[in-house]
């Protein structure tokens, strides 16, 4: 996978990205939980990502002869399309179902079902006859071809019409049920960007990949406690420094669609708190100064029976890189923010993709759970 800054028209939309993706994730969840209607819509292989700074991306290639796509890996959706940039290229493997598409998440897209061949990387890791979106419409998505969904199936719920109760199946249900994986799982590694666009990010299906992780994977049970528990969630506990719980008992969601920590606003004003950081507006993240970076204690998140450390060096953007969004090179900003949702919203925390860049992350379909490792990153000073 290749990691990419892609700040387009705007230096400073980080912020509004994501808590606009945190809320559309959230009313998705809480529609789908209580049976409603969704929101309405606006006018083993290892697969290597390259990380596009804000957001990661796979190379996938679909149909025969195959069309390569850059697609924006997602845990957030399950629904996997194409047409955003480089239009849908129709070949012998491609077959026209009677359905439309839209989805709503982060972006929004209409469009035609289609399936067709879908290669993700090595041998073995090919899906025939792969649902797939073509997007005829997408506001507010600029950059990329498209999504590679991977969140759990009942995600793609409601998303087909007129089928709209069918549930088409994921990318990862395919590589499963289509026996070219022997588990119905995926795992991910991310790495800290150090400059531009890197190849530092992996996507293993079916299994896991030893040489990203040090340690035991330990799980821990998908929640349910809805919104979260229509995702990657589970339920956790956050402390800052030793002694100072700020959180407890509250749900969070894995996203690797969401580029920061964000924190119910409750939490968050907490943390602002006791941190001591202000308010950029250029960049939309807080900040402080190199003195109070100094004295800036780690984040502890108890997931299962399990704490996480997440290290000062890891709350913070890359000091290297702070004026290509628009920031000064004299603060040091903070990757961790509002969510815009107070706690006890069934959605207290997200995990997005800064927290995977310091941790491994395993997502068992199957047996509703999700693990977490620490890697060689986790305690890096790399920022």
């Amino acid at each position: 996978m290749t990691k990419r800054f892609n700040f387009t028209g705007s230096l400073g939309k980080i912020l509004q990205y994501d808590q606009e993706r945190a809320r559309a994730l959230h009313a998705r969840g809480m529609a789908l939980a209580t049976g409603s209607a969704p929101p309405p819509i606006p006018d083993v292989g290892n697969v290597s990502i390259q990380n596009q700074l804000a957001t990661y991306l796979a190379t996938v290639n679909i149909g025969a002869p195959p069309t390569s796509y850059e697609l924006i890996v997602d845990s957030g959706s399950a629904n996997t399309w194409v047409g955003s940039g480089k239009p849908y290229v129709q070949t012998s493997t491609t077959r026209r179902s009677r359905d439309n598409v839209d989805v709503l998440t982060f972006v929004f897209y209409a469009g035609a079902e289609f399936f067709d061949t879908v290669a993700l990387g090595p041998p073995g890791t090919t899906v025939l006859g792969q649902s797939i979106g073509v997007a005829s419409e997408t506001f507010d998505f600029q950059g990329f071809d498209g999504v590679l969904g991977l969140g759990p199936n009942d995600l793609t719920l409601g998303t087909l019409s007129p089928d709209s109760t069918s549930t088409p199946l994921t990318v990862v249900d395919n590589l499963f049920f289509q026996a070219a994986i022997a588990s119905h799982m995926f795992s991910i590694s991310f790495e800290p960007p150090v400059v531009g666009p890197t190849l530092n990010g992996e996507l293993s299906f079916g299994g896991t990949d030893s040489t990203k992780f040090v340690g035991a994977i330990n799980f821990a049970p998908i929640t349910t406690i809805s919104p979260a528990s229509q995702y990657f969630g589970v339920n956790q506990a956050v402390r800052y420094g030793q002694s100072n719980p700020i959180l407890s008992n509250a749900p969070a969601i894995f996203d690797t669609g969401t580029s920061l920590v964000l924190l119910a606003t409750d939490v968050f004003q907490t943390y602002v708190s006791v941190v001591g950081a202000e308010f950029d507006e250029a960049t939309t993240l807080y900040r402080i100064t190199p003195a109070a970076y100094e004295s800036l204690q780690s984040l502890f998140f108890t997931i299962g029976n399990t704490v996480y450390e997440f290290t000062a060096n890891a709350q913070i953007w890359p000091r290297s890189l702070n004026t290509i969004m628009g920031g000064s090179e004299g603060f040091v900003y903070l990757i961790v923010n509002d969510l815009g949702l107070h706690s006890g919203s069934g959605m207290d925390v997200v995990f997005g993709m800064m927290f995977l860049e310091r941790f491994y992350a395993v997502f068992d379909i199957d047996n509703k759970r999700v693990g977490i490792a620490n890697t060689q990153f986790t305690t890096s000073t790399v920022n």
